[in-house]
């Protein structure tokens, strides 16, 4: 990673750029992700005030954090998506945008869940290593053919 990162509020102006980038992950494909939908699904949680948090590196956002606040159960914060641009990844980018997120979401609710696919080993293994267990699962809930791991991390308070 060239520069170091500025983590700050995502922007209207960002969602073309980030949508095209995450439509072209593999693990966002098999999600039926197109740049048109992720536009679409980002405008929409700009204008429901969701925590929409982007890892800037060289004036550009290469990473985005998408939480929404009570999101879970009405009173958890539930981070819906988080992803780095692949050209970025590994250099803890990931990291960083999900201690923000916590950060933010600590502010209003003491706990914090994910849903991380079973085929996804390595996103199993980064929840882990930041702190969230996995506390149950989700048989066919997004895709017929994948589980989806419900993970779960207790904030500490702001």
């Amino acid at each position: 990673m060239p520069n170091t990162p500025i983590i700050r509020p995502l922007t209207a102006g960002d969602i073309p750029l980030v949508a095209e980038w995450i439509a072209a992950i593999p693990l966002w494909q098999r999600y039926h992700m197109s740049a048109e939908r992720g536009a679409v699904l980002f405008a929409q949680a700009l204008h429901r005030a969701d925590v929409l948090l982007a890892a800037e590196v060289d004036g550009v956002a290469h990473g985005v954090a998408w939480c929404m606040v009570g999101g879970a159960f009405g009173r958890s914060g539930y981070l819906r998506l988080l992803g780095v641009h692949p050209a970025e990844a590994g250099y803890g980018l990931g990291a960083r945008l999900l201690e923000q997120a916590e950060h933010v979401i600590a502010r209003t609710s003491p706990d914090m869940f994910l849903l991380v696919s079973d085929f996804n080993a390595g996103a199993q293994r980064f929840y882990a290593r930041q702190g969230y267990q996995q506390v149950g699962a989700l048989p066919a809930y997004v895709l017929p053919d994948v589980t989806e791991l419900i993970f779960w991390k207790r904030l500490d308070p702001v």
